[in-house]
């Protein structure tokens, strides 16, 4: 259970009633919930949503070389994805917090190694300023983006840690294991400290971590990774149909944007997704077909059913449909996977 619940009992009856309050409605939308005692660990958080797992990985200081790494960074998505991630899901409220006022729209400031969320004003006050306390701020934007990018590529929940074993086969998966430090790499393959030798005819010379690493995964076959851009978005500004007094129209489909936009995280929860949801109840598509693959939104099983259960309802909830394929379209073109 990842919330906390506020029971009232009711003594004469025997009923526990549970309150989740509307901000934890959704956690009861479907499926089923398991209600267990609270453990000793959380005994000191207040009422309401547990915040996402802590990640030991994002503080051990060893890691901190591959996190900050040039080609781990580009294999999360870039820093335009960092920009996008700040702007969605960073919690939409100024990371400066020296300042008493703040503006209520946001926006991204970059900042060495990374980006940083700030209001309006803070911006244009911090705007050319390189200081090392932006760069920490920055530096742990990058650190926690670049978690998130594993959990969503490896279909992690947040309420679970990354374990440095699923780091590492990310690392592999996006072919960035030459940026692990030797230590994770030990620790990873299970190999004894080099500090721990027993006497002195036992010695051998040592063969680095990193180079076992990439003999193994020398042998690992990965499938090729897309071209960039995924999709090239071509314009015709005389098509034949544009000449037909009735012409037929032609949906247009393409599997690999479908594919990228199932690895984009829910739009409604965040969660890693299941479905490309494409668009309904907008005058889209037709009897028996579907709307232009362009309009494809990330959704969870959850969240895809609720929404084809209910549209309106879904929208009073999450907002409209149109909203979400605007933002998806904004990151695709700012990611490149669309040019």
């Amino acid at each position: 259970m990842r919330a906390l619940l506020q029971p009232v009992i009711v003594r004469e009856l025997g009923v526990v009633l549970l309150k989740p309050g509307s901000e934890l409605m959704s956690l009861f939308g479907g499926g089923r919930v398991l209600i267990e005692r609270q453990p000793e660990s959380m005994a000191n958080l207040e009422t309401g949503r547990v915040p996402d797992a802590r990640q030991p990985l994002g503080d051990d200081t060893a890691l901190r070389s591959f996190f900050l790494n040039d080609k781990v960074i580009h294999a999360a998505g870039g820093i335009s994805g960092l920009d996008y991630w700040l702007l969605r899901y960073a919690g939409g409220r100024c990371q400066y917090e020296h300042s008493d006022y703040h503006y209520h729209e946001m926006t991204v400031m970059h900042h060495e190694p990374g980006s940083i969320l700030l209001c309006g004003y803070c911006d244009n006050l911090l705007r050319g300023q390189h200081t090392e306390a932006l760069a920490s701020l920055a530096r742990q934007n990058v650190i926690s983006w670049v978690l998130n990018s594993i959990r969503v590529a490896l279909s992690i929940d947040n309420a679970r840690e990354i374990s440095l074993a699923e780091l590492s086969w990310w690392a592999v998966r996006y072919g960035v294991t030459d940026a692990l430090p030797e230590s994770a790499v030990r620790n990873a393959l299970r190999l004894p400290d080099e500090g721990k030798i027993g006497r002195e005819s036992d010695i051998t010379p040592s063969v680095p971590a990193t180079s076992i690493l990439a003999e193994k995964v020398s042998k690992v076959t990965l499938p090729e990774p897309l071209p960039k851009p995924i999709v090239g978005v071509l314009v015709d500004p005389e098509p034949p149909q544009s000449f037909m007094r009735r012409p037929k129209r032609l949906r247009w489909q393409c599997r690999e944007y479908l594919a990228w936009v199932k690895t984009q995280p829910c739009e409604c929860c965040h969660q890693p997704s299941d479905d490309p949801h494409h668009l309904i109840g907008w005058g889209q598509g037709g009897m028996g077909t579907k709307a232009h693959d362009i309009f494809a939104i990330p959704l969870c099983r959850k969240h895809h059913t609720e929404l084809h259960n209910d549209r309106l309802a879904f929208e009073r909830k999450y907002g409209s449909q149109l909203e979400m394929i605007i933002k998806v379209l904004d990151r695709a073109y700012a990611l490149g996977v669309l040019a």
